[in-house]
């Protein structure tokens, strides 16, 4: 392959890149600038907050959002290997074989560490992560 045939994706990328920081720079540059205390006040579903949030709010789910995120990438792996099946012959199988074992050894490392347990008194090495948002008496229990 020459630097010509490369041309048309090199031209994409500038184009898609520029277009975007010129709708950035438009949208500061047009946009009117008077800030009201309405407009500035938090937004939530249309009820008009009437006090400061007491608690932070609890991320319990990252792990599972984490997991999700991995078994995703895994699965666009998966499809393009599949396009390509044909071509990859044994040697992409066993590689697929080797790539798919390491995730399910992942997914069981992470089931038997409590990752996927919704219980948080069992919830096991991952019960600090939400220690601050339950209350003591299922702290006492675990």
């Amino acid at each position: 392959m020459t630097l010509a045939d490369y041309l048309p994706i090199g031209l994409m990328l500038i184009l898609g890149v520029g277009f975007a920081v010129v709708a950035m720079y438009a949208s500061w540059r047009i946009a009117p600038k008077n800030p009201t205390p309405e407009k500035l006040a938090p937004y939530e579903s249309g009820i008009v907050p009437l006090q400061e949030p007491a608690t932070r709010f609890p991320v319990k789910f990252y792990i599972v959002a984490m997991l999700f995120v991995i078994f995703d990438v895994e699965l666009i792996f998966l499809f393009a290997w599949a396009v390509r099946f044909e071509d990859f012959g044994w040697a992409g199988v066993g590689a697929m074989a080797i790539f798919v074992a390491l995730l399910v050894e992942t997914l069981i490392y992470a089931w038997k560490r409590g990752a996927l347990d919704w219980n948080v008194a069992r919830r096991g090495r991952y019960r600090h992560i939400v220690a601050e948002e339950t209350s003591p008496v299922v702290e006492e229990a675990a």
